[in-house]
């Protein structure tokens, strides 16, 4: 396939389990025969979506599977545009049944924890796309998330209604990538298109040189048309507010209105410590919200490069984060967005992985839609080497479902407040970010 490819150029995602009702279509594609199938890869993650880049992409995933030996590193950078790395990948839900099983949850709408690792590994092609320099005997490029900027679910995705996801390359730096995904709602024709996105995501990805491991710089981008023009230059202005905020943390002393509401939020939390029969009783402390679970990481879970896949990683975060506002609201919660990733550390096969979860805050100024702010910290821990380091820090935002909001009419969210300092710089920082 034509790594150039037109962005009418539409990818079908498949279930990759037989049917009771009947084989699902089957992608053809003249070099098949020639190709070893995903399944013979030990090791690499795959789900439908990763399955079908897979097929569309094969010889761009097999170089980075097996890289040349002692192949020199690309010569030139080339400029490329938005189109070139432009992918669609889309969702039949409407007629494949073990498709639509797949990604449905309790309330049939899709599974938000699941489309967290398809956004990843469709981020992932696309920055390899951009990476590619369609020479096929230089050294390719290690591509790794840095970080999610920003998930916003905009409206709800049934799962009953086809889907499709639209990516591209929006922004560069000397080695980072900034990619936006739109998750868009197949609707009737003639509707308006701007009222069909119901999900947007915007990734960062860095480039690494594949031997050495240092940073390695990245094709350039040349936005063509104005809608590509204005998110370049919003992006550009997001990377600068980063290492902007970047730069205040590392020099940063709480003023004295900051100063102030630290020592409010200790004051109502150590009434809570102190004297819990006279505290407030829509007050609770931090620490009495967390959840914890942990697992061993297998190979099944590794990406191309070997590393315990990042989608994989933020499925489980966000099903802990779920579960975490679950208990605390005491209903079914309603995922409004994820706010910020970091990967701090890769996660590697055998690794004992820890993740630990908190609600930071809440929001009541609306009643009619109250924000949970929850932090799911990963952490790999090493008990022979008596270790344990952060690997991923998540943060999400959920409110809880109207219609479960509707059946509880003493329904209340309780106001977070810190036992310590420690926590109360991090609930004051969180709302500020």
């Amino acid at each position: 396939m034509d790594l150039n490819s037109s962005p009418s150029k539409t990818i079908s995602v498949f279930s990759t389990f037989a049917s009771p009702f009947g084989n699902p279509p089957s992608i053809s594609n003249g070099n098949c025969s020639n190709r070893k199938p995903i399944s013979l890869w030990p090791g690499m993650y795959h789900s439908p979506v990763t399955n079908a880049l897979w097929e569309a992409r094969s010889k761009i995933f097999e170089r980075l599977l097996d890289p040349p030996k002692d192949a020199p590193p690309q010569s030139e950078l080339l400029t490329k545009t938005p189109s070139q790395s432009r992918t669609t990948i889309l969702y039949n839900f409407s007629t494949d049944y073990i498709l639509r099983e797949q990604y449905r949850d309790p309330w049939n709408e899709v599974r938000i924890g699941k489309l967290l690792e398809d956004l990843d590994a469709l981020a992932g092609t696309i920055s390899v796309k951009h990476c590619s320099d369609d020479d096929f005997t230089t050294r390719p490029l290690l591509l790794v998330t840095a970080s999610v900027d920003k998930i916003v679910l905009k409206k709800p995705i049934s799962v009953d209604t086809d889907l499709k996801i639209v990516g591209s390359v929006i922004w560069v730096g000397r080695s980072s990538i900034d990619i936006q995904l739109d998750v868009i709602k197949s609707t009737e024709e003639g509707s308006n298109a701007s009222d069909e996105v119901a999900l947007t995501a915007n990734f960062i990805f860095v480039a690494r040189d594949y031997n050495t491991g240092k940073s390695a710089q990245v094709n350039r981008l040349s936005p063509e048309t104005e809608g590509e023009k204005l998110l370049f230059e919003e992006a550009e202005a997001r990377s600068k507010l980063r290492k902007r905020k970047r730069g205040d943390r590392e020099r940063r002393e709480f003023e004295n209105g900051e100063a102030n509401r630290l020592q409010t939020l200790l004051a109502e939390g150590r009434i809570l410590c102190d004297m819990p029969a006279l505290a407030d009783r829509d007050n609770i402390l931090l620490r009495d919200t967390c959840l914890e679970n942990s697992l061993i990481c297998h190979p099944q879970q590794r990406n191309i490069h070997g590393r315990i896949f990042g989608g994989f990683l933020m499925q489980r975060a966000f099903e802990l984060a779920f579960s975490t506002a679950y208990a605390f609201a005491g209903l079914v919660p309603y995922f409004l967005e994820v706010d910020h990733v970091d990967f701090l550390r890769p996660v590697d096969v055998g690794d004992f992985l820890r993740f630990k979860s908190c609600v930071l805050f809440t929001e009541l100024h609306n009643p009619d839609q109250p924000l949970i702010n929850i932090e799911v910290v990963a952490h790999v821990t090493r008990p022979e080497l008596r270790s344990s380091e952060v690997s991923n820090t998540f943060y999400f935002t959920f409110t809880v479902r109207p219609e479960a909001k509707a059946s509880q009419n003493g329904f209340r969210i309780r106001k977070v407040v810190p036992a310590t300092v420690e926590e109360a710089h991090l609930i004051v920082e969180r709302m500020d970010a």
